[in-house]
This record gives C-alpha cells, sequence and structure tokens, in this order.
C-alpha cells in the first residue's frame, strides 16, 4: 500500500464518522493490508483529527480477552485514542442521531500518575504509576457494515472508538480491600442485568492491560503520560443499544457510571 492510500483510506473512515453512515470494510479492497499498515492508517486518521482542533485525552485498548485473541488468531490486543469529543460526563446522554450501531460494555479506567515508556513495562510499573481507577462505559461504534471487520480493518478505523463515559468516583489502589483482577462488573440496561465480569477477563488483569500498551507505543517511539486516561478494555461483553435505554455499569469498590440514550 502506497503512503498516499493511507491518506485517502483514513479520510474515507473519518467520513464515514461523521456522516454515521456505515461502509464497506476495506479489507474488500485491500485484501493483503498488515497489521504495521492499518496502524499507519489510524495514524493518518488521528493526525486528521488532531489537525481539525479535536484534543487526545488517552488510550483505549481492544482485543483484551484472551477468548477473543484465539478467535481473531492474534497475539496481541489493538489500540485506538481517545479523544475530548467523545468524552459523556456520568449521567450524561449519548443521541442515537450523532452515531451509527453503538454497543456498550463496561471497563476500568486507569488515569496515571506518571509516564510509562516501554518496551518492558510490567504490571508492577503501571500499578505504581496509577494514580487512580474508575469506572468507564465505552461506547464502540465501528463504522463497517453490520460491525463485521477483520484485525487490520478495526485498527485502521480507530479501534471503533465512539464515546466514553468515564466515572465520577475516583479511587486509588492503595484503599482497595481487593486486587482489580478480582473486581466484579455488571451491566444493567433499563433496570435488567445484561452482562457481567471480573477484572481477570481482560489479559488475566487490567493493569497487564496498560503495560502492553506501554509496550505497543514504545515500537513508534511514543509513551504513556502522566494524566492519560487508559480504558483498559471489556469487562463484560459489547451490547446493542436502542433510543430509550438507561444504562448503568457497577464495578465492586469502584462505584457506577451510568448514561441515557437519546434520540
Amino acid at each position: 500500500m502506497k503512503d498516499h492510500s493511507y491518506l485517502a483510506v483514513a479520510e474515507f473512515l473519518n467520513e464515514a464518522e461523521q456522516e454515521k453512515r456505515e461502509v464497506i470494510r476495506i479489507t474488500e479492497d485491500y485484501p493483503d493490508l498488515s497489521v504495521e499498515e492499518s496502524y499507519k492508517i489510524q495514524e493518518e486518521l488521528i493526525n486528521m483529527k488532531v489537525n481539525s482542533g479535536h484534543r487526545i485525552i488517552g488510550s483505549k485498548m481492544g482485543l483484551t480477552s484472551h477468548a477473543k485473541m484465539k478467535q481473531m488468531n492474534v497475539e496481541e490486543p489493538l489500540y485506538g485514542y481517545i479523544f475530548d469529543y467523545m468524552v459523556v460526563p456520568s449521567g450524561g446522554e449519548i443521541h442515537m442521531s450523532e452515531l451509527i450501531h453503538p454497543k456498550v460494555e463496561v471497563e476500568i479506567a486507569f488515569i496515571l500518575g506518571e509516564d510509562l515508556e516501554g518496551p518492558e513495562v510490567t504490571r508492577t510499573q503501571v500499578l505504581s504509576a496509577t494514580k487512580y481507577v474508575t469506572p468507564a462505559l465505552e461506547i464502540i461504534d465501528s463504522r463497517y457494515k453490520d460491525f463485521k471487520f477483520t484485525l487490520p480493518d478495526v485498527i485502521a478505523d480507530n479501534a471503533s472508538s465512539s464515546r466514553v463515559v468515564i466515572g465520577n468516583t475516583l479511587t486509588s489502589l492503595n484503599s482497595l480491600n481487593i486486587d482489580l483482577d478480582l473486581v466484579g462488573a455488571t451491566l444493567y440496561i433499563n433496570g435488567e442485568v445484561k452482562a457481567c465480569g471480573a477484572g481477570a477477563a481482560v489479559l488475566d488483569h487490567p493493569a497487564n492491560s496498560v503495560a502492553v500498551l506501554a509496550n505497543m507505543l514504545a515500537r513508534k517511539g511514543e509513551k504513556l503520560k502522566a494524566g492519560d486516561i487508559i480504558l483498559t478494555g471489556g469487562i463484560t461483553e459489547a451490547i446493542m443499544l436502542s433510543v430509550g435505554d438507561t444504562v448503568s455499569g457497577q464495578l465492586d469498590q469502584l462505584g457506577d457510571v451510568s448514561l441515557t440514550v437519546k434520540e
């Protein structure tokens, strides 16, 4: 794939997001697209957003369950970037008219107090560098038709990033009575339990997810910075949203986070 093609594909995906329009996955046209090339498309997409005035506030990890990695035949998770326009306050609203086919999942977000620079960041270093953890809802919204894609497709599409709700309760790790891998998460929609899970669903421990991210970013000379918010990956499965839904994510000892879905 040529450099100018990276930009053209990034523009295609950016327009799909802006126009709330699902598109055919890019590997239909570029069947040999590699993971490395797809990150180059993602980079063009991120630069496009930054140049249009949006600000990066952190990162997100995807494919953080061993089962999903095995299913997609990959050795490591994937990452994308969270922008200021994606952030919704807890108790706030998302609008279906601004999205394509959104799904929601419960996650643990890390807020760093120190920089983390790979390539050999460990879970222990992540826990030491973490200022707070907080509950989060991630709304993923693939730009691809019927939410169907390959690994390079989803990487190029900024890992289906769309909206993020960060909890109001910030918890320091030394105030927890249990380790994060044992934290239970429950996703309620309209008062009904739709999905459950524990922190161990995310690479055996959510801090492992942050370590992997720091080490992946080191390959391109980047690091995680103090103040960054990192979404570590879905503890629960992702559930499709509908207009009128009231959504709540509850995490043991970390509190809850909620949103409503409007037209």
